[in-house]
């Protein structure tokens, strides 16, 4: 049975736009692949950045960049110390302090708490404790017997501005009957918010001198925060006051003292980073297929055109191009959406916690209670570099499959 010419022809033509058709739809699925890759990396990346500084944030708005503390434990005579301090170069102040455990009671619940002792004219100078501050009067901790709470602990305890509390040291006085704890009650003159979750339920401030009188150290202190112009030069500043104080005093920064929390950070960044690359690869597999599948399509023009002169690069550098365009796009794409998202992360996530009533955040877990992101122009710039590499890498076997292509053999049967 013959079939007939304008038969044939309707068939050869709808069979052609069905290649064209799939063709078409696996280069969206490619870019939209390389659309997610790098949306996802871009915002997950912001993500820990944010993170991270949030966090670095909040531990140095609660605590100094710098701490000396002495081997010997309390040590004496600090103010000669403090002046030695500010000789260094890029100190800025200096404040010292009293720190112990102790527990912390209402009379019906009782928690154990770090407490500090404080000057508060010099601790507002080398921390963020006066902007925290956010019932009562920070001053009010310059009378004796007073306490400033965390908002956690206020809450966990029931306690209010002005309401008493008893701070007991669990390590009293001894007598005939063993130790006996040492129980003395405070004034609570306002609460504190840090923002991170394990800062406002285990820690109180006190007044210098009654911690002093509290632990029987008569005026030593534990140690000394010093505040420095650049935080990052932290360490570099830290080594210097050591050279300046020498033994039996020890200096650590804040890098130091939290280095496994942030080195952790780092080490899930890059993972993350790592794991999310592989959607980009799978987006430049799919460029692969789309591009053989257009070479096997093409086989007949691309041997015509090598028939006419055309060279091996410039066959290649066709399909290079296709290949490239798709990166472009996609990573464009997909670097503006990530980006606009990041921008607006905490809106979104407290959209999406109103609307389907669920707790994305959880601040006894997470150190802080707002979901954080920070854009880091470094980290967009690599995402979209390797992103197009990982485009680029994937055209360069297509290409060369249709560069070798012999135009002798593919046009013999025509």
């Amino acid at each position: 049975m013959k079939i007939p010419f304008e038969l044939f022809i309707a068939l050869r033509y709808l069979r052609a736009k069905r290649k064209q058709t799939f063709i078409s739809f696996i280069t969206f699925i490619s870019i939209l692949g390389v659309i997610l890759g790098v949306m996802a990396l871009i915002v997950v990346l912001s993500v820990m950045s944010g993170f991270q500084n949030a966090l670095r944030d909040k531990i140095l708005g609660t605590n100094a960049h710098v701490i000396v503390l002495n081997y010997e434990g309390y040590f004496d005579r600090y103010e000669e110390t403090i002046k030695k301090i500010k000789y260094v170069e890029g100190v800025i102040d200096s404040a010292p302090f009293v720190i112990t455990q102790v527990l912390l009671s209402n009379k019906e619940k009782a928690y154990g708490v770090v407490l500090r002792g404080i000057n508060v004219k010099e601790q507002i100078k080398v921390t963020n404790l006066l902007k925290q501050v956010k019932t009562g009067d920070l001053f009010e901790l310059d009378n004796e017997r007073t306490i400033l709470i965390g908002k956690e602990l206020a809450r966990n305890l029931g306690l209010y501005s002005g309401d008493m509390v008893t701070v007991i040291l669990p390590m009293g006085q001894m007598t005939p009957m063993g130790v006996i704890p040492k129980m003395v009650d405070f004034k609570v003159i306002g609460i504190f918010e840090t923002g991170m979750f394990e800062y406002d339920s285990n820690l109180v401030y006190a007044k210098l001198e009654s911690v002093q009188k509290l632990l029987e150290i008569g005026n030593k202190v534990t140690g000394i925060e010093v505040k420095v112009k650049d935080i990052l030069k932290a360490d570099l500043i830290g080594e210097e006051i050591q050279k300046k104080l020498g033994i039996p005093f020890k200096v650590r920064d804040w890098k130091e003292m939290n280095k496994n929390l942030f080195s952790a950070l780092r080490l899930e960044k890059t993972a993350l980073f790592i794991i999310l690359l592989l959607i980009v690869l799978v987006a430049a597999f799919n460029i692969i297929t789309t591009l053989v599948m257009l070479v096997m399509e093409k086989n007949k023009d691309i041997a015509i055109l090598k028939s006419m002169g055309a060279t091996h690069s410039s066959i290649g550098k066709i399909f290079i191009l296709q290949g490239v365009i798709i990166g472009v796009v996609g990573t464009t794409i997909g670097g503006f959406l990530g980006v606009l998202i990041s921008l607006n992360l905490h809106s979104i996530v407290s959209f999406i916690e109103r609307t389907f009533n669920i707790q994305l955040l959880a601040r006894d877990v997470y150190f802080i209670d707002r979901f954080p992101s920070q854009v880091d122009t470094l980290d967009v710039f690599i995402v979209c570099f390797f992103s197009f590499l990982i485009c680029f890498i994937a055209t360069l076997y297509p290409a060369r499959q249709a560069s070798k292509m012999d135009p002798a053999e593919v046009l013999r049967y025509e």
